[in-house]
């Protein structure tokens, strides 16, 4: 496996660059980069629509090496870091990922706020549902890529439903947990493991 040199972390929906995992990740990545490991890191907050949102990831990561870049995706970035893996023969990590985000998103049309900044309104429109059916790119054709972080006690999606989709992958089912994976410090070494970065500065 090839060493990871560029990771890309998107987030869910109504989530932001805020969230614990994304920071989680970026402040372990700062503090190798303090050390000299030389990582690129992006993180950027995601528009509402999936057309805006798949061509910003794709502007992103142009000039990275597919070989050495991993894409990180939570919940509905799940989604979107699968649809990149697939576009690109790149890597992915996912966490609970959304994979029918054009089914189970259709009740939320119309205003919407982020959950890290209550201020911040946005408006999720009903063509983003045919936006997110353009995308999507299952079944995934290489599952040794994957790498799967799925909660059995997700709140929010089906667990037999997204560890079907990454069936062949590297697969971790949790018991319990949630759909926010709250106890992501204790799986992080094993997602460092995997993308083959130390889990200490």
């Amino acid at each position: 496996m090839a060493t990871t040199t560029h990771l890309l972390y998107l987030h869910g929906f109504r989530s932001s660059p805020k969230s614990f995992k994304a920071q989680m990740l970026a402040q372990h990545i700062a503090q190798l980069n303090a050390h000299g490991a030389g990582l690129t890191w992006s993180c950027p907050q995601l528009p509402p629509s999936p057309a805006e949102a798949w061509s910003l990831m794709q502007q992103t990561t142009a000039s990275w090496p597919t070989d050495t870049m991993v894409v990180l995706g939570s919940s509905l970035g799940g989604f979107y870091a699968t649809v990149l893996a697939e576009h690109r023969g790149c890597r992915a990590a996912v966490i609970n990922p959304a994979i029918e985000p054009a089914r189970d998103l259709a009740r939320y049309i119309g205003e919407q706020t982020s959950f890290h900044d209550p201020q911040d309104h946005f408006f999720f429109r009903a063509e983003f549902i045919d936006e997110f059916k353009a995308l999507a790119r299952y079944p995934i054709t290489r599952p040794e890529r994957y790498w799967a972080l799925i909660a059995k006690g997700d709140e929010v999606l089906d667990w037999r439903e997204m560890s079907a989709r990454y069936q062949g992958s590297h697969l971790t089912l949790l018991e319990g947990s949630d759909h926010a994976v709250s106890d992501f410090d204790q799986h992080m070494p094993g997602l460092l493991s995997w993308l083959g970065l130390p889990a200490s500065a």
